[in-house]
């Protein structure tokens, strides 16, 4: 049963039993109480939502009690109160009810009507962008008249071109809204994707793939924003997780996909991978049509021709998702979802420094992996597998890669522990390369197998650090471009990871694997930096927090609720 929020703070001391004596206590009682206790390890934790809060608004102690309970929160309400123009600023309500067994119901909801078709869109993005790996096995490069280095020229195309459209990209969608941009990208693009079957030499490859680029590039920063306005902060990394086992599903798929579409021969008994470029664009434009009508703009503007004229929640369920999204994150309110990024708010994000760590890591962390991954089919070829056998070679890679992307994004959320895990990541790849590099060449074509599949299913914390990236950015207007910014440093790592395998160097890439090798330390001693670096400003903000008076903390959460992550009550993910 639901308890007036004004009448209930929970707290979690020394006996379990004991909160009931804290349901009499006022709210100046509680605050006092509160304010009083040590915010960092204190044994007195406040209930801040009926199920485990995440807010990056308050230090939080030891995990309290979980009750089935209203918003309880010992700060000023004003520090929660979305603009005016907010789309969802009518449901917003401070004195709102709800228990958790509500929310959880209201979570599973957009879990399928959100997440799933989330997932669904990030297949069509991956089916056009990654198929070409499939098309190389097919003799692609020899049809063109292409080398090794052609691709990778072709790949570098695409890649620079994707790049530069993420920011560009992600501030239209956040002027338009992501559920009007993200179909218009995805109808465009499909479009271009199945022209590749009309490609005649190299320069029609760099071209379709500069166009791809262009039209791909922001699509993972916009959907991620649009995900944020359904789900907690502490909720987004498992969903991004879904979203990239997608990532490694659609490879799965489209092996499948390419092994019956490459059947299909022209007259002359070539070209199968043409038929793989236009049939599996045509798949494309369709999810892109369906997303045009299923995509709701926000959580109360669900009603629609395909959502039905009442829309997917009532009104008690769009309240309980206001309201548990702006108490996570106060700072989603201070924007409107059809609310451009100005120059001034643009800069501002920018050069915020305590993210360019994060930037930073998105550089290299993905790159050991990346060539394995890019040249997978090549390789299985020069090692006399077949064409079909090669695309079915290919699935076990993927399956590790998913088992892994799930396993250790739930360790993270467990043991609270995001950025130690990345060295994780890292240390997997170096072993393996160091394998690679110092097998006997005439070793087993089964033996290079296996090491390149392990490689390429190497655990993937990339939702680890796109949740990061969200969390610690503390502002709408950050969160808009960091997310697109981090994606660009991505981007540029397949750049510099798709030109490590040169045609000088193969079959066995020794370079290469050398530079792989250099990557994995360089990336697992960023990781420690960034790892040090966010517990230290933790500790710096914890020391000016703790000099304030309660009445100085209650009057400066309410008078710098703007400031983001440069708020001394805030609280850094690593």
């Amino acid at each position: 049963m639901p308890i007036h929020p004004k009448k209930c703070f929970y707290y979690l001391i020394h006996d379990p039993t004991s909160d009931s004596s804290y349901c009499e206590m006022t709210v100046e009682e509680a605050n006092k109480t509160a304010f009083d206790a040590e915010r960092f390890g204190s044994k007195a934790t406040p209930r801040v939502s009926s199920a485990e809060s995440s807010s990056s608004s308050t230090y939080d102690g030891p995990q309290a009690k979980q009750t089935d309970c209203a918003f309880d929160t010992t700060e000023d309400p004003r520090f929660y109160k979305p603009i005016p123009e907010y789309e969802g600023a009518h449901r917003w309500d401070p004195d709102f009810e709800w228990t958790e067994q509500e929310e959880k119901a209201v979570v599973k909801k957009i879990d399928w009507r959100v997440c799933t078709f989330a997932c669904v869109t990030f297949f069509a993005l991956q089916l056009d962008r990654g198929n070409v790996v499939q098309a190389t096995s097919d003799n692609m490069l020899d049809d063109l008249g292409m080398t090794t280095n052609d691709y990778n020229t072709g790949q570098t195309i695409f890649y620079l071109t994707f790049l530069f459209a993420e920011l560009p990209s992600q501030l239209i969608s956040k002027w338009v809204g992501p559920d009007r941009w993200i179909p218009v990208q995805m109808i465009s693009w499909s479009i271009i994707a199945s022209c590749q079957a009309f490609i005649q030499n190299k320069s029609g490859f760099f071209a379709t793939r500069a166009m791809l680029g262009l039209l791909e590039g922001g699509f993972i920063p916009d959907t991620i924003l649009f995900l944020s306005f359904w789900y907690k902060s502490k909720e987004l990394p498992i969903r991004l997780s879904y979203f990239w086992v997608t990532y490694e599903a659609t490879a799965i798929i489209s092996a499948f996909l390419a092994f019956g579409f490459l059947h299909i021969r022209q007259s002359d008994g070539t070209g199968g991978w043409r038929y793989l470029f236009a049939l599996e664009g045509l798949i494309t434009g369709l999810i892109g049509i369906v997303a045009a009508f299923w995509m709701p703009p926000s959580p109360t503007q669900t009603t629609g021709r395909f959502r039905g004229k009442n829309g997917w929640f009532n009104e008690n369920e769009e309240k309980i998702m206001v309201n548990r999204v702006l108490r996570d994150d106060p700072s989603k309110g201070s924007m409107h979802n059809r609310q451009a990024v100005t120059p001034k708010l643009l800069w501002q994000a920018l050069k915020d420094y305590d993210m360019w760590v994060i930037y930073l890591l998105g550089l290299t962390w993905m790159i050991p992996n990346t060539p394995a991954t890019s040249y997978i089919s090549l390789e299985l070829k020069s090692l006399g597998f077949s064409t079909f056998n090669t695309n079915l070679l290919t699935i076990p890679a993927y399956m590790i890669f998913i088992v892994n992307l799930l396993v250790w994004t739930w360790v993270s959320e467990r043991f609270n522990q995001r950025l130690l895990l990345g060295v994780g990541a890292e240390l997997w790849a170096l072993i393996l390369l160091i394998a690679l590099e110092t097998i006997s060449e005439d070793a087993s074509a089964w033996v290079r197998w296996v090491l390149l599949i392990m490689l390429i299913g190497m655990p993937y914390v990339h939702a680890i650090i796109v949740a990061i990236t969200s969390r610690n950015a503390g502002s709408v207007r950050t969160r808009t471009v960091a997310t697109a910014v981090y994606n660009m440093m991505v981007q540029a790592s397949s750049i510099i990871g798709n030109n490590i395998y040169r045609t000088e160097d193969k079959p066995y890439y020794h370079t290469g694997n050398r530079v792989l090798m250099a990557l994995s330390v360089w990336s697992m001693a960023i990781f420690i930096i960034a790892k040090i670096y966010y517990v230290g400003r933790n500790k710096q903000n914890a020391a000016i927090w703790d000099k304030m008076s309660s009445e100085e903390r209650s009057r400066y959460v309410v008078e710098n609720k703007d400031l983001g992550n440069k708020r001394v009550d805030f609280k850094f993910l690593h």
